[in-house]
């Protein structure tokens, strides 16, 4: 194997794949990333046995040929190199030299053919998808997974795809979002759920790229292509909670608030607040929402107001105050709408402005009991 490749233009494609790679496998192998290269194309490909990403680059090659390389050490050795061509040539049966301006570097290397197959997907269904709107999506979303192991179904972002529009979920029990685009649709209905690791990649790529995504699926796998990647996955199996029986639909008290007054404003209030459950108070007066907090343990207070536009009877209810905060970090534009019913229901989160056309995004944050 030997090839002439850009260090950044390696480098680059390198960063995307490297969210794949394996941490602690039990199999060596997976630490690797595979190279193979067939005239004058290099695929590249990392795998953790659940997730496989593959690139394919345009290189200079003199020979055909393959090898797993360690993923750490070649990355590390990137980030450290200037731009400039480098040569890749095998040296022998477990050395692989890289030949650069500022000199030369030796890397053992594994064999290729320990390397995983990725998984095939039989009979696949099939949508496309504008990237930008996909990444949204994605981004609008991610936060909310759970971590729970213990309940793996909601480790995952739901994509719920019809003829009438698209719906991704997700939830942590404390919150959850629920994002819809209407103004694109699938060619047939189907729901699958994607873990937050895949996800997680594809953010970083596609936030860049115009391109087109194919999604291929079944009950058990998806596969993502566009531009020079593909990334397969294994979805998590099971039936996703009803979340649309969570959301309530009568909500007389309306607030709507700028944004990043309001953000800003509970991340000052929740230095305050205790410790553990990171309560805050919310507590209109007309025009006027105090929010507060006060930690009882170390007499710490806070309080602050803000002006807003409200609508209904007057309310005080506790939200955590990280939910909340986290909720309106991941949304856009000038103005937000909370609206509530009581303080035991939850509150339901919404954007007023800077949404495209036939983008709706909700957002659900469970209330905290408030001591009398």
């Amino acid at each position: 194997m030997k090839f002439t490749i850009s260090a950044t233009y390696l480098l680059k494609n390198i960063q995307f794949l490297n969210g794949v790679v394996a941490i602690n496998s039990a199999l060596p192998i997976l630490d690797n990333l595979l190279f193979n290269v067939s005239n004058n194309k290099l695929t590249i490909t990392a795998s953790d046995l659940d997730n496989t990403m593959t690139t394919t680059l345009d290189v200079d090659s003199g020979s055909n040929g393959k090898a797993a390389i360690p993923a750490r050490l070649l990355l590390d050795t990137l980030k450290n190199l200037p731009e400039q061509p480098l040569n890749f040539a095998v040296q022998d049966s477990t050395i692989i030299q890289i030949n650069a301006e500022t000199g030369s570097y030796s890397i053992a290397y594994n064999d290729a053919d320990e390397f995983p197959k990725p998984a095939t997907i039989a009979k696949p269904s099939e949508t496309i998808l504008p990237a930008k709107i996909l990444s949204k999506a994605i981004s609008s979303t991610l936060f909310a997974v759970s971590n729970d192991d213990l309940r793996p179904i909601m480790c995952g972002v739901l994509f719920e795809l019809s003829t009438e529009g698209l719906i991704f979920v997700a939830t942590d029990a404390h919150k959850l979002v629920k994002y819809v685009r209407t103004d694109i649709a699938a060619s047939q209905e189907s729901k699958f759920i994607m873990p937050k690791k895949p996800l997680s990649v594809l953010k970083n790529i596609l936030s860049t790229s115009d391109a087109q995504v194919k999604i291929e699926y079944n009950d058990y796998n998806a596969l993502f292509s566009f531009d020079n990647y593909t990334l397969s996955c294994r979805l998590i199996e099971g039936k996703y909670p009803n979340y649309e029986a969570v959301i309530p639909k009568e909500n007389p008290n309306k607030l709507q608030i700028n944004r990043s007054q309001f953000l800003s404003s509970v991340n000052r209030v929740a230095i305050l607040s205790n410790r553990a459950t990171h309560q805050i108070q919310l507590k209109t007066s007309g025009n006027e929402i105090e929010i507060s907090t006060e930690d009882t343990e170390y007499s710490n207070k806070a309080v602050e107001q803000l002006a807003c536009e409200f609508q209904g009877e007057d309310i005080r209810i506790g939200f955590n105050a990280r939910f909340l905060a986290e909720m309106l970090k991941n949304m856009c534009g000038e103005e937000v709408l909370l609206e509530m019913s009581l303080p035991s229901r939850a509150g339901v989160l919404s954007q007023v402005d800077s949404l495209d056309e036939g983008e709706v995004m909700t957002m659900l944050v469970m209330p905290v009991m408030l001591s009398k």
